[in-house]
């Protein structure tokens, strides 16, 4: 058997010249991309198999220390690309105040970082602030945007939501924001 590696073999087992070991292979994407309104593409093409689909949905984490959003399916791990959000809010519980994402994960609803996107005005707000300071943007599904917006009461001068049977304020901006021009 040959001592000589492949130009493949060396970037999957990490060795640089001479065959002495550099780590793993640097990460960099493969061509899967995740759009702004949760469709997810592989080189231009949609992904159209809904259980592809969720896998990667349930898949995808966020790498701080490379500051890279990757899916990982087993042993792999790949970079993707981002549109706007990584995760998405499937779903909002006003008895407990807390949203449903997109990785199975639930969070508290952060209601004071809640904005509009630019892109489209779907609602948008921050989680997984464990894993970066000041957390990570996830865009509300067109049912959980509904769903808030159901709860969303009239207080005065103010608009605010019922969670966990405490009224909480909407944040002026976005009140504004969704007013729209005057």
């Amino acid at each position: 058997m040959s001592e000589e590696r492949t130009a493949l073999e060396e970037k999957v087992l990490g060795a640089g010249a001479g065959g002495a070991a550099v780590g793993p292979p640097r990460l960099e994407p493969f061509g899967l991309v995740l759009h702004h309104d949760g469709r997810w593409s592989h080189e231009g093409q949609p992904i159209l198999n809904r259980k592809l689909r969720e896998k990667f949905d349930r898949s995808v984490v966020y790498l701080p220390h490379e500051a890279k959003y990757v899916v990982r399916v087993g042993h792999f791990q790949g970079e993707i690309e981002i549109e706007e959000a990584g995760f998405f809010v499937r779903s909002l519980e006003l008895e407990t105040g807390e949203i449903l994402l997109s990785d199975g994960g639930r969070e508290p609803l952060r209601v004071e970082t809640l904005r509009l996107s630019s892109l489209d005005g779907a609602l948008l707000c921050q989680i997984k602030t464990e894993w970066v300071e000041g957390g990570l943007p996830t865009r509300f599904t067109q049912g959980s945007h509904a769903e808030l917006l159901g709860a969303v009461e009239e207080q005065g001068e103010t608009y605010c939501l019922v969670l966990s049977g405490r009224r909480v304020g909407l944040p002026r901006a976005l009140v504004h924001e969704m007013a729209g021009p005057n």
